[in-house]
């Protein structure tokens, strides 16, 4: 989405929607305040995605959304945040884009007050979410059981392990590929 008007250098803003540790109330939302404080993030909603999805956890408890449209029986529940480049940049950064740990692709959303089941007036709304990188996709989904959630809740995130308090002897990436060849 470009935001337009009479300014034709208007900056270039990405809808983006979270659903895991940059939500808030989580760990890395601190992120998201320092954007925000600076202009380079705004909270738009709780937003629900449009499709079925499957969230799932990962090693550390990391969550990862699969796409996988229409594996799980869960719409995933979660925020929408309009993002400046610069903002991007960062959000890019954390969520390791450049290491294989996830990768940015289209989303549709609808605001979650919409979610009444009439199926009338369906807000649906084009965003990007950051989707575990493929390279492991399927094997994250077996992993998991086949079994996702709906929401990255606190009763979920309980065995969420911030990035500072990780072991350092192995890459994410790593600990991504080892998560998913165990049993």
């Amino acid at each position: 989405m470009t935001i337009s008007g009479n300014n034709v250098d208007a900056p270039k803003q990405t809808l983006i929607f979270s659903y895991g540790t940059l939500k808030q109330g989580f760990s890395n939302h601190t992120l998201m305040q320092d954007l925000i404080s600076l202009n380079d993030a705004v909270f738009l909603g709780n937003y629900i995605t449009d499709l079925r999805l499957p969230l799932v956890r990962g090693p550390y408890g990391v969550p990862f959304l699969l796409n996988l449209p229409g594996t799980s029986r869960h719409r995933v529940r979660g925020e929408l945040y309009s993002v400046s480049d610069s903002g991007l940049q960062r959000l890019d950064v954390l969520e390791g884009i450049t290491l294989g740990h996830y990768e940015r692709l289209p989303i549709t959303v609808r605001p979650e007050v919409c979610d009444a089941g009439d199926g009338e007036h369906r807000l649906v709304v084009a965003a990007e979410a950051y989707y575990a990188h493929r390279s492991f996709t399927e094997d994250m989904w077996r992993r998991s059981g086949q079994v996702g959630f709906e929401s990255f809740s606190h009763e979920v995130a309980k065995g969420y392990v911030r990035r500072d308090l990780r072991p350092k002897d192995r890459s994410f990436r790593e600990q991504i590929t080892l998560f998913c060849s165990s049993n």
